[in-house]
């Protein structure tokens, strides 16, 4: 099964998720542009995905148990769904485009960001290539205008050659610990500021 199709005008659902919850969904999102053949996934396949070498920073070493826990918060946040397949095991999709109310190269970006964390600009153009043609900075740009002011992403040192960015789903305490680590640059907008500043780009 493919990726499922973006809807326009849907409203973003999303909210803050803890490590184990932003790289399942990570993984969710990579597999299905990437290995669209064993999309949706199948839990072990979803442990597998995430604790792989490759793409992955931080290193994790989920077990089913753990997978499964963050797929059902997920599940009840709006961010994936369960498939049922008739005599055989379920299986998950994710629901990011509607949830995350972003576009191809958007999620591109946001999933790479969810699975490597923060990152110099040039190393995420490249990175999201793989998964949605992203042609050079000047094209990453106006994506990732679009994603700071939604809240999406965040930017954690100041703009110009290798700025650091990250998505904006960590939690607070874990923010605010990221923020310190790359010098402060000024107080983060809390979830809630990120929801109000959706709202108001949405109704515009």
């Amino acid at each position: 099964m493919s990726e499922p199709i973006p809807e326009s005008g849907a409203a973003p659902k999303w909210q803050p998720l803890d490590a184990r919850q932003r790289r399942v969904l990570g993984v969710l999102i990579e597999k299905a542009k990437t290995t669209p053949a064993g999309y949706p996934m199948t839990v072990n396949a979803i442990v597998t995905a995430c604790n792989q070498k490759s793409n992955r920073h931080p290193l994790m070493t989920l077990d089913d148990f753990g997978v499964e826990k963050a797929l059902d918060e997920l599940r009840n946040m709006g961010a994936v769904s369960e498939v049922d397949w008739v005599g055989r095991v379920s299986k998950w999709k994710h629901n990011a485009y509607e949830w995350l109310g972003v576009d191809k190269p958007e999620i591109a970006v946001m999933t790479e960001l969810l699975l490597r964390g923060e990152q110099s600009l040039g190393d995420l153009r490249g990175r999201a290539s793989r998964l949605e043609p992203i042609a050079d900075l000047a094209a990453l740009k106006p994506v990732v205008e679009t994603l700071v002011a939604r809240g999406l992403m965040i930017e954690l040192t100041p703009p110009g050659r290798g700025q650091i960015v990250s998505h904006g789903l960590y939690t607070e305490p874990e923010l605010a610990e990221l923020r310190a680590q790359h010098g402060g640059g000024g107080r983060p907008r809390t979830w809630m500021e990120n929801v109000e500043s959706a709202d108001r780009e949405a109704a515009e």
